[in-house]
């Protein structure tokens, strides 16, 4: 069989004896695809996604300065083509790259006017040259300086949730001590644990840890609020000087009967004393009319009340909501005018105390005392304002230029707590940490499992565009700065946007990241395979992944997840 390739005059014998049924596939689509959806090139600038290069510049701009005078509004990006073409550069010593040029408009706004929406006096567009951009070749290499690299892409770990314990390492008794840690793709890392007395305590960015309700508290919870969350609330009933509580097939099966439960009339107990209630035998005792079981006084001792216990006559507080019940208070309600009161019902089997006893580990009231107490852990030896302590908090979790999830690590939060929040919500919620803890409280009373940090499901693929991508929003950021304090420096109503603009920490930053990263590599060009392998390799180094010294035994190991994708012939694992 011979075939003519394209319009060259080679002919091409093939003497192979197997018929082609199936394409070869691109195999270095994973390089071009990743570079294509950086640029966006073939997209026009109104209609541009919310990624690669776009994603970069709308995450800086628009940037106002110090006083809000004036405003610098990014509209849109272009390239150029390139001055040279691949052989050119090749033989010359120079970079494949393209001219990139972004267009920002300069709003002056009133500084008379003291409206929170001041009047606009003048707006400036304009084109401004940033620099020039490598570009990709067909081959999926990029000329830098006349030679051939590649960026090899980074596998790194997953944004999301994740849940681990210590193996019994930490403690000399070997208890199992329970953990979980946020990770985003880009903010403050968020880390939960247990100590030894089952407190459940929360670290920001590694720093000192703090009872995880004061994080909570400074979501907006209560002390009421957490503990209705988190446990189930039963209603204890007073009549002629007995305690009862309203049976609830939910929360009672599993409970010891008193004394014999029998029918009126009846004369067979349905449940005889000492033995368990079932959701079956409590449906049966509704059904013949008993609805309530007697409850002991000192069963009720050191249980959390719901509600304020106010004697009705007196009207005297005798016990306020969030404190424990004692003997003393239970022989006052039962001599007193109160009719009914809810308790958190407490099982030692399925709910652990953990929630009730981190509560009792802190005094905080209120949101702003939480918040302030943040500051604390953060900024140790400040005395800060409720507002600044609010800006810091707001700052960590809820400010998109300063916290991303990202969409993978919002679905895998979705998936692991089963939470249903729309993809584009890529910064921390209430629901988040609420379920984080219910899950981690939920692992202490043996329900749900612990994550493999080294399964392949938890790590991901940050290719060449992503990369390219996080460093240029390094050099905007240094930008930033530079544009701020020109605008202050200036006067306003003689300059153009590019007076501000110094784009040499960008282009600095690109060719750093060609230049010198760990990921930007010198084509291997020993032969075509190894030229391909050296396009689709991965690699743990790099900004934000591991270092060689500090990578232990577990990270090297072979995992079953590395099935089937490992070179056979390349390594002995494989």
């Amino acid at each position: 069989m011979s075939d003519t390739t394209g319009s060259s005059l080679i002919e091409r014998k093939d003497f192979s004896k197997i018929l082609h049924h199936l394409e070869i596939p691109d195999l270095i689509e994973i390089q071009k695809r990743s570079y294509d959806c950086f640029l966006q090139v073939e997209a026009e600038p109104d209609r541009r996604e919310e990624k690669g290069l776009q994603a970069a510049l709308t995450s800086v701009f628009p940037i106002a300065d110090y006083n809000s005078t004036a405003v610098l509004e990014f509209v849109n990006y272009s390239l150029g083509t390139p001055k040279y073409d691949v052989r050119e550069c090749m033989e010359q010593g120079m970079s494949y790259a393209a001219p990139l040029k972004i267009r920002v408009r300069l709003v002056v706004l009133d500084k008379e006017d003291k409206s929170p929406t001041k009047r606009v006096l003048d707006v400036r567009e304009q084109e401004v040259y940033i620099g020039e951009l490598p570009l990709m070749t067909d081959r999926g290499t990029f000329i830098i300086n006349g030679t051939e690299r590649v960026v090899v892409s980074q596998l790194h770990r997953s944004p999301g949730a994740f849940f681990t314990h210590d193996k019994g390492r930490t403690h000399a008794s070997g208890k199992i001590l329970f953990s979980a840690r946020i990770i985003p793709y880009r903010g403050s890392w968020l880390d939960f644990e247990f100590d030894t007395r089952d407190i459940l305590y929360v670290r920001i960015d590694r720093r000192r840890k703090m009872p995880a309700t004061i994080l909570l508290k400074a979501f907006g919870y209560t002390s009421d609020d957490l503990l209705r969350m988190y446990y189930p609330v039963e209603e204890i009933h007073v009549q002629k000087g007995k305690l009862w509580r309203k049976l609830d097939a939910e929360i009672h099966h599993g409970l010891r009967v008193p004394h014999d439960m029998v029918e009126k009339g009846g004369k067979e107990p349905i449940a005889r004393e000492g033995s368990k209630l079932t959701k079956v035998t409590i449906g049966r005792l509704k059904t013949a009319g008993i609805k309530e079981i007697e409850v002991k006084p000192e069963d009720l001792v050191g249980r959390t009340v719901l509600v304020d216990l106010v004697e009705g006559s007196s009207k005297e507080k005798l016990l306020e909501k969030t404190h424990k019940l004692t003997g003393d208070v239970l022989k006052k309600v039962l001599a007193g005018k109160i009719e009914s009161f809810k308790v958190v019902y407490l099982d030692s089997t399925t709910t652990p105390s953990v929630i009730e006893d981190t509560l009792e580990g802190e005094k905080t009231t209120s949101k702003e005392e939480a918040m302030v107490e943040i500051y604390k852990r953060l900024r140790p030896g400040e005395t800060p304002s409720i507002e600044t302590a609010r800006v810091l908090f707001e700052n960590l979790f809820f400010n998109s230029k300063r916290y991303d999830l990202s969409p993978v690590g919002r679905l895998k939060l979705n998936k692991k707590l089963g939470l249903d929040l729309p993809l584009e919500k890529r910064t921390l919620t209430a629901e988040d940490i609420v379920e984080v803890v219910r899950y981690l409280v939920n692992l202490k009373a043996g329900k749900g499992d612990v994550d493999d940090i080294d399964h392949l499901g938890n790590r991901r693929v940050r290719s060449v565009g992503e990369l390219l991508e996080n460093q240029f929003r390094l050099g905007l950021v240094r930008m930033e700065r530079s544009i701020r304090e020109r605008m202050n420096l200036l006067d306003m109503e003689a300059v153009l946007p590019h007076d501000l603009i110094n784009a040499k920490p960008v282009i600095a930053a690109i060719k750093e990241f060609f230049a010198s990263s760990q990921l930007s590599q010198f084509m291997d060009q020993t032969n075509p395979l190894a030229e391909i392998t050296h396009k689709r390799r991965l690699s743990a180094l790099g900004p934000g992944g591991l270092t060689r010294e500090r990578a232990g035994f577990e990270v090297r190991d072979v995992h079953p997840s590395h099935y089937s994708r490992i070179c056979p012939i390349e390594t002995p694992e494989g």
